[in-house]
């Protein structure tokens, strides 16, 4: 009888142990991923690959990056036993100069549920990269030419948003990438994310403004993008006032109109 249960009892710890290994087996070429020195603008960009080297699919649930300035993307479908997969990610060096060390936590059904991706590298702002290029390599990089750089607004109410349309062409060699914008007054921004830019074509930029304070306003607005030669620079301009309609009326030879 005893021989009966141990032998009972082995075969039950065999089956535990078969259905623990029965599982996928997530196994990257590497886990960190040096850039080195990466030009500010652009946006690092790195495939970890891996293989499920187990007996059953691997599926990933989520990959989650240590801040918002990496973007993750991966393989969203199964990936069989013997297949690859990949882990996709984005390091957006956009205002970022300097060193920066970011993981990328990948969870799944595979044998060892979590594993952290690393990337690190040096992002160099424009004036650096330009120092180290040669004037061929200058002369390859895209090219922000705008059609106009002053908007102005005319008499607006405060906490309006209005926007202005700008014409981008890219009169360089390499696709135009727009990126951070910054202005003096913190109230500008882009009312959608804007597309790369081919050679030689030209795109629509929308910028949406929304000051709030009072008189005549001049805000400088830096657009950041690829172009080594430097950042972009135009001016928005309007006269703001704090209510356009009845509180702001005023009197024009005896009649009642708007402020204007």
């Amino acid at each position: 009888m005893k021989t009966f249960s141990s032998l009972l009892l082995s075969l039950g710890l065999l089956l535990i142990h078969l259905g623990a290994q029965a599982q996928g087996v997530l196994k990257f070429d590497k886990e960190l991923h040096d850039f080195g020195n990466v030009a500010e603008g652009t946006m690092a960009t790195h495939e970890f690959r891996f293989k499920n080297t187990g007996t059953q699919p691997i599926i990933i649930a989520n990959v989650q990056a240590s801040c918002g300035c990496t973007t993750p993307d991966w393989t969203k479908t199964p990936v069989m036993p013997g297949k690859y997969g990949m882990v996709k990610a984005v390091y957006s060096s956009v205002g970022r100069p300097g060193v920066f060390n970011k993981t990328v936590t990948v969870t799944s059904n595979a044998s060892t549920p979590s594993t952290v991706l690393s990337i690190k590298g040096n992002v160099l702002d424009k004036q650096q990269v330009k120092a180290t290029l040669t004037p061929a390599q200058l002369a390859q990089s895209p090219r922000l030419t705008l059609d106009r750089t002053t908007h102005d607004f005319g008499k607006m109410e405060a906490g309006q948003q209005p926007s202005a349309r700008f014409t981008v062409k890219n009169t360089g060699k390499q696709d135009l990438i727009l990126s951070q914008i910054s202005s003096t007054c913190n109230c500008v921004g882009y009312k959608n994310t804007p597309a790369p830019i081919r050679p030689g074509q030209s795109g629509v930029v929308e910028l949406i403004y929304g000051q709030r304070q009072i008189g005549q306003m001049s805000d400088v607005v830096t657009i950041s993008s690829n172009d080594m030669t430097g950042d972009t620079r135009l001016t928005l301009k309007a006269s703001v006032v704090r209510d356009l309609n009845g509180t702001s009326m005023m009197k024009e030879n005896g009649v009642a109109v708007p402020f204007k």
